[in-house]
């Protein structure tokens, strides 16, 4: 293959300005006018080392901005203790940036990112358009932008010469074994000068010790009760910390700024303003060697376009004429609202980047409704729209015991409303009442940020949203599936704007933490309408966009509809045997007693199992398990579950250790745990149902987790034990779909073989294992079922010969001749693969059946892992999501039939391709009849679906 002919390299101008002025800080460059020209002198003549030495075909310089970025919203203490920026720097930027454009040289910048970002983005794109890479820097965070045509290039400094740095040495700069891993390190180690926290007393050697072991932050977090003594307890107290240090030293790769290699083509010089800068400065030998790049003169570059302009069509304006057109305003508004000088509705144009709003510089109308009167007013005005967006503020997170603390409403682009509520409940509810008809009304759309949290605090007042559905957060979920959703975020964004934050008002997270409740009134309205307002506007951009990405339909018919139902399960709750669970917790104890004993006598003493250090040594020191034992980075001997796994078919310790792991774990994080998340109101637990996190489409959930309760093993299926009816006259009824994306897979692929057997109801993995083992199906041995069976889930995952062989512990070489057999067998399955993997190099994203985007920008990488990654992805994405959309919408259906023959039986439960109903034993036959045609009928196939259908006193003997 051909080297990329085309140079591209990015600056860091801060880190190389900061650089410079450093090098000289002892005998600084005066001008006999007293400018300090070190930090400009010492920038181009590093410049100018490039552009002679390394002949850059393409260059561009990337600053930071004074304005906040994403870190800065997500976390406010972001680089808040970094030393006011010297002044002899502040005073070289701007001369810099002259420097640039009399060279002819791009200077990219963007407010809301730092230059790590746009640099990171536009390395990315190019490396992909075939160019060379290099990031000029001495900051060691671009390390996780380095891949096959990226690199570092770090410039000479104190007599050492620049130095390139590649994939190879940035692993072993950090002792990693991928590039990902540099983020990892990071984020356990925190950055004192950029104020991310990391873990507190974990250094860099400590860090990629962790990072050996665990490979990853999360996998760290899964295990951290595992890690015994002083680390163990800083890990397990600052779980938050090293999730958003990891997340605050990720670069952003998808920044919004285009790749455009004319505009980075080098070009040349402008002699005039050059002449006229170095004698300003006083470079005179400078300013010949500058005058010697002889290219043509480049005049400024073009513009930037500017934003369209907001359009309100049909909006109803408390102030504007479209209003009059439906009559007079009402007494009350008009005469709150009379003060104001605006005379037009407040829609101003977005703003371009580097034009950042806030509320100090934007017009708004933002009026306290406070009294019977005007309440009454707005609630009738509000009845007169065709859609309003609103947001409650409450005093908790908890959407079934937080109190309601106001409410804020907004249907005009710069103009909302906020209604604050007293403590008291009975009063919040009189207050209410005058809202009922418009939240209840179903001709009136109702928009919102997370919307569902919103609708589950006003049904916990007994208030139900109806009408036509939009979120915004789901709607940036379609376009975005693998960024986040934040409004804040979003508002920057797409607005360039950033609202008032949180800790503004209530102070940082922790334990003298406000509520919204200790927030004055006139600051509250500001902060609640603000968002009101700001998601209103966000809307009317995404409803734009979604067509664009053909996401309407599923946003109107799937992810609006399924609000309802999420509603109506998480208000439901579940309810829990207590004592079943102090039962199991109890038996669990003796076991993790009898296996720590059963441990020990295997090991011939006792240690501390949870220490990966002091099993190593147990385990391939003094018994020796193996001869040459791996070992992670750090030199501690590997003891994770793969390494475990291996060893358990031939030595009883391994087994029981992992055993006493997985006792540990269930536990902890199930058995002791969930009692303490039974709300006190309802006595029930309420987990809350996410849409906008998985990338697949399909529903997490937290607080609980459901989705992650262990059913392979007898112990952790004994934990759907606890989960049980509502009362005596209930039952719990499950319904799971049989091998759902195996039908998915033979639908989409078209083999006639799978689908005849699904159709036909035959054992679908003895069918595979007759084919691919060439024996008649009555000959198929229970191996051999074991061993197609793996392969058939596999492959929709894009197993190799090495996974399978690890997964069967069966040599490489018959893992791919099994393999290969199976494509032969099932051509229209690897024809299937093919296609969709090559589409998607083309399109760089792939589509579920209802259209449901995952994009795979990798997909044309270089890096042969990253591209094998997004392949993969791009097989499993189609078949997992479209599952996803199916049990989305077979729980709308059947939530509409509950709703409309008004049973008394509750869908209250989603897990995987699962869903579970607190039953009434008298209406059993119906949903247990209706429940399966809605689930197999959800989205027609050419393959049947299939469910199975289970009742008991409680989930497991349901299940």
């Amino acid at each position: 293959m051909n080297k990329p002919v085309h140079k591209l390299f990015l600056l860091d101008a801060m880190a190389l300005i900061y650089r410079a002025h450093f090098a000289f800080i002892k005998t600084p460059r005066i001008t006999s006018k007293g400018l300090n020209t070190s930090a400009v002198f010492g920038f181009t003549n590093t410049l100018l080392e490039v552009l002679y030495k390394e002949k850059p075909t393409h260059i561009g310089v990337a600053f930071d901005t004074s304005a906040p970025t994403f870190r800065h919203i997500q976390y406010e203490a972001y680089k808040a203790q970094r030393e006011a920026q010297p002044e002899d720097i502040a005073v070289a930027i701007p001369i810099v940036k002259r420097l640039l454009q009399a060279m002819c040289i791009p200077i990219l910048v963007l407010d809301g990112y730092e230059a790590d970002d746009i640099i990171g983005t536009i390395a990315r794109e190019a490396s992909l358009a075939g160019f060379e890479v290099f990031m000029m820097t001495p900051d060691k965070d671009y390390g996780q932008l380095v891949e096959e045509h990226v690199h570092i290039y770090k410039p000479a400094f104190m007599g050492k010469g620049p130095e390139v740095l590649g994939v190879k040495e940035i692993l072993d700069r950090w002792q990693i074994s991928r590039i990902d891993q540099v983020v990892d390190i990071l984020g356990l180690m925190g950055d004192a000068v950029d104020n991310i926290p990391g873990v507190p007393g974990v250094g860099e050697k400590t860090a990629q010790k962790l990072i050996a072991e665990y490979d990853t932050v999360e996998n760290l977090i899964s295990h951290a009760d595992e890690i015994k003594g002083k680390l163990g307890d800083k890990i397990r107290e600052n779980i938050d910390k090293a999730v958003l240090s990891k997340q605050l030293a990720t670069i952003d790769t998808q920044v919004p700024v285009p790749f455009d290699a004319e505009d980075l083509t080098v070009c040349g010089v402008n002699a005039d303003k050059i002449i006229e800068l170095f004698d300003e400065l006083e470079f005179r030998t400078l300013k010949q060697r500058v005058l010697a790049i002889n290219q043509p003169i480049v005049t400024t570059p073009p513009a930037a376009k500017p934003q369209p302009v907001r359009e309100s069509k049909g909006q109803l304006d408390l102030f504007g004429n479209p209003a009059a057109e439906l009559g007079s305003q009402p007494a009350a508004i008009t005469e709150m609202l009379a003060g104001d000088s605006y005379e037009e509705p407040l829609q101003e144009e977005f703003s371009i980047p580097g034009n950042k709003r806030d509320i100090s510089n934007t017009p708004h109308r933002y009026h306290t409704v406070d009294t019977p009167e005007l309440m009454k007013s707005l609630a009738d005005y509000l009845g007169i729209q065709e859609k309003f967006c609103f947001d409650t503020e409450t005093s908790s997170l908890d959407t079934i015991d937080a109190e309601l603390v106001g409410l804020s409403f907004s249907y005009l682009p710069g103009e909302a409303f906020y209604v604050p509520v007293p403590a008291d409940r009975e009063k919040t509810l009189e207050i209410l009442e005058y809202f009922r008809p418009v939240f209840e009304n179903e001709a009136i759309g109702k928009i919102g940020q997370n919307i569902k949290y919103d609708m589950l605090v006003l049904k916990s007042y007994g208030v139900d949203v109806k009408g036509k559905l939009s979120d915004t957060m789901l709607a940036h979920y379609l376009l975005e599936p693998d960024k986040r959703h934040g409004m804040d975020l979003l508002a920057n964004s797409y607005l360039h704007y950033d609202p008032v934050s949180i800790t503004s008002l209530i102070g940082k997270k922790g334990v003298k933490q406000g509520t919204m409740r200790d927030v004055p009134i006139p600051e509250i309205t500001q902060y609640a309408a603000e968002d009101a307002d700001i998601t209103l506007q966000l809307n009317d951009i995404f409803i734009r966009e979604l067509p664009k990405v053909n996401a309407t339909k599923l946003f109107e018919e799937v992810e609006m509809p399924l609000l309802n139902v999420l509603v109506s399960m998480e208000s439901t709750g579940v309810k829990l045997d207590i004592n079943a669970l102090k039962e199991m917790s109890a038996v669990l104890e003796g076991d993790l007693r009898q296996t720590e004993s059963e441990i020990y006598e295997s090991a011939g003493q006792s240690f501390n199992i949870s220490s990966p250090k002091q099993l190593g040594e147990v385990l391939f020191e003094k018994m020796k398990l193996i001869d040459k034992p791996k070992k992670t980075k750090t030199g501690q001997y590997a003891t994770g579950e793969d390494i475990l796994t291996e060893l358990e078919y031939n030595h009883v310790i391994a087994r029981k250790i992992l055993d006493y792991r997985e006792l540990q774990k269930l536990k902890s994080t199930y058995v002791d745990a969930l009692p303490l998340l039974v709300s006190q109101r309802t006595g029930r637990i309420h987990t809350s149902y996410n849409q906008a996190v998985a990338a697949t489409g399909r529903l997490s959930s937290t607080n609980p987790n459901l989705q992650n309760i262990p059913i392979r093993t007898v112990r952790g299926r004994e934990i759907r034990k606890a989960f049980v009816p509502d009362n005596e006259d209930f039952q719990i009824l499950s319904a799971d779909y049989s091998q759902i994306e195996l039908r998915i897979m033979a639908a989409f692929s078209g083999d006639e073989s799978m689908i005849e057997a699904f159709n036909q109801g035959r054992d679908i993995h003895a069918t595979t294992a007759s084919k691919v083992f060439k024996v008649p199906l009555e000959e198929v041995t229970s191996d051999m079922r074991r061993k197609s069976k793996t392969v058939n889930f596999g492959i929709i995952y894009g197993i190799s010969a090495f996974g399978l062989s690890k997964r069967l512990a069966i040599p490489r070489g018959e893992a791919s001749e099994i393999i290969q057999s199976y494509f032969e067998e099932f051509p229209s399955v690897k024809a299937y693969m093919d296609r969709v993997v090559n589409n998607a190099r083309e399109k760089e994203y792939v589509e579920t059946i209802l259209g449901r985007r995952r994009y795979v920008p990798d997909i044309n990488s270089r890096n042969q892992t990253n591209r094998g990654f997004a392949e993969r992805n791009a097989i499993n994405a189609p078949i997992q999501g479209s599952a996803a959309d199916m049990i989305k919408v077979a729980m709308i259906h059947i939530h509409d039939f509950i709703e409309k023959e008004k049973l008394k039986s509750r869908m209250i439960l989603q897990v995987h391709d699962e869903l579970v109903f607190d039953a009434h034993r008298d209406e059993i036959p119906l949903l247990k009849e209706k429940v399966d045609e809605l689930m197999r009928t959800a989205i027609p196939m050419q393959v049947k679906m299939e469910t199975g259908i289970g009742i008991g006193a409680n989930w497991l003997e349901a299940h």
